[in-house]
């Protein structure tokens, strides 16, 4: 009977509209009910109790099992769904008890906890819950990826934070930072009613700033947004971006325990479109591999994973994957016009291989009598040195090209981005960057080919003005990261900055980003821009 009802509050949070069809929110839950009906699972519980366990002890002796089972897991994404399992387990426990009304929260609630599934998240108010802080939990885990849906904060890796606090005490969770004050100080306190107030008021002055992005003397810079969620483009119109300037699809797949049906992928693509309206959204294909792991595709273990089998090379070697999800983007395109971009291009032959079994699609489609996009743009993500040497021979295969700087850099520099002891010994404004990022520009001017920057770089205001300055006329970045980024270009003076660069190109300095801040409005960079530079 428990069981009974613990399947029927999955399916009630199925049907009753809250998770919308065709989001990762929703892929979750169908592989969270997928464990719930699971007959092995079953056949565990009742042998547990065939041998004498009450029902509640058969629900731990299961759980205690998988725990011990898949902890043992080398790959994360194995010990991944014991937190799902956890998650199921505590469920039928609380059904086993005569069930426990988990809505019933304080106002400003922030929960804490060991870790969290994410059908258990779903079960809250969320207008009364505000945070969630875990001793456990990763960026990548199901809970954390509906938490983002939902647009609730939550924080993991906090060790010893359930032994610290107390129920009811006053709590302040830092999303930003990863921090949770426990009983903070009042100073504590007024520092971060200061912080949210000062955010208040930026937002409403960026609020202000609605509209095409000028610079003082007269440039137009297109703000575009980066996505990988459906609700994340409710952020469209707020943020001011003139678009979606790179949709990452592999969340869709991160979170499937088998391939998205052709059907869900296309519901996916289709909604994101209809959300943007009549603006542009740039769909890139799957980036999997790597630190991005899909639950139905072999896993391997590379000694390097991020030069190793991802993104486009996995996605040409498996070519039934890639060519299904260039199905699901025509067909989710209906006549409208469609731009694809292709990640990872590291040689001239990948991306004529990528832009051909597109091609064919579009004929295959069309042979079919679907309707296929009134206009179909391919473009390439520029992540590799080699790549950027080598743009001349491929140029004339792609409609635009957008600089995926994260990796550019870090490939450039040999610098893993994500290690704390390497990464901050290069800084992305040393002369030697600056020039690779404007040979980049130069030979897409050169060839009318429209190019964008799409990365870390993009989002940072001195670093913007500087990709300004190098002649790039569109960014692409995090929605909350665009009212800042348009707020300077207000100020900027493009034509000093740049003038004012290419006379350092032969520095000997490591960085240009010492002499930029001394120059400031002389370089032409607004008052605020160096300000905030200096307090970074």
């Amino acid at each position: 009977e428990a069981i009974t009802r613990l399947r029927r509050s999955v399916d009630q949070l199925l049907e009753s509209g809250r998770v919308p069809i065709g989001t990762p929110s929703r892929e979750v839950l169908e592989t969270y009910r997928m464990f719930a009906h699971d007959r092995g699972w079953m056949e565990r519980l009742r042998e547990a109790v065939r041998r004498g366990l009450t029902a509640e002890a058969a629900v731990e002796r299961v759980r205690n099992e998988n725990r011990a089972r898949l902890m043992k897991a080398s790959d994360p994404t194995f010990r991944e769904r014991l937190h799902d399992l956890e998650d199921l387990a505590n469920r039928l426990l609380r059904h086993l008890e005569g069930g426990i009304n988990l809505a019933e929260l304080p106002d400003n609630a922030v929960i804490i906890a060991r870790n969290i599934g994410p059908a258990e998240l779903l079960d809250f108010d969320r207008e009364k819950l505000k945070g969630i802080a875990l001793e456990e939990g990763s960026a990548s885990s199901h809970a954390a990826i509906v938490a983002k849906a939902l647009g609730i904060p939550l924080v993991g890796r906090l060790e010893g934070a359930l032994d610290r606090a107390e129920n009811g005490d006053p709590v302040i969770l830092d999303g930003e930072f990863g921090i949770l004050h426990i009983r903070p100080q009042p100073d504590v306190e007024e520092t971060y009613q200061e912080r949210m107030r000062l955010l208040s008021e930026r937002r409403l002055s960026y609020a202000e700033l609605r509209g095409p992005t000028v610079s003082r003397d007269g440039v137009r810079v297109g703000l575009h947004m980066n996505a990988g969620l459906l609700i994340e483009l409710m952020a469209l119109d707020e943020a001011g971006a003139d678009g979606v300037g790179l949709f990452r699809t592999e969340f869709q797949f991160m979170v499937s325990e088998t391939l998205p049906r052709l059907s869900a992928q296309a519901a996916v693509y289709k909604s994101v479109m209809d959300a943007a309206g009549d603006k542009p959204v740039v769909f890139r294909t799957l980036d999997l591999g790597g630190d991005k792991v899909a639950p139905f595709a072999p896993s391997t273990k590379e000694p390097n994973p991020a030069l190793g089998w991802r993104a486009i090379r996995m996605g040409l070697d498996r070519p039934g994957l890639l060519r299904y999800q260039m199905r699901a983007l025509i067909q989710a395109a209906e006549g409208r016009p469609l731009q694809v971009m292709f990640p990872m291009i590291s040689a001239p032959w990948e991306m004529r291989a990528a832009r051909d079994m597109l091609d064919r699609e579009v004929r295959h489609a069309k042979h079919a009598g679907h309707p296929i996009p009134s206009e179909l743009k391919v473009g390439m993500m520029l992540e590799t040195p080699g790549m950027a040497w080598a743009l001349e021979h491929v140029i004339d295969t792609v409609d635009f090209v957008s600089v995926g700087a994260n990796d550019l850099m870090q490939y450039f520099f040999a610098a893993d981005r994500q290690n704390t002891r390497v990464s901050d010994r290069y800084d992305v404004l040393s002369p030697a960057a600056l020039d690779l990022l404007k040979r980049i520009n130069d030979v897409c001017v050169a060839h009318d080919t429209p190019v964008s920057v799409c990365g870390e770089i993009a989002a940072k205001p001195l670093e913007a003005a500087v990709l300004i300055g190098l002649g790039y006329r569109s960014l692409s970045m995090a929605s909350g990261n665009i009212g800042p980024v348009k707020k300077l270009v207000s100020g900027l003076d493009v034509d000093k900055l740049g003038t004012w660069l290419a006379s350092r190109f032969e520095s000997p300095a490591d960085s240009l980003r010492p002499l930029l801040l001394e120059a400031g409005e002389d370089a032409g960079l607004p008052r605020e821009a160096v300000e905030n530079g200096r307090a970074i």
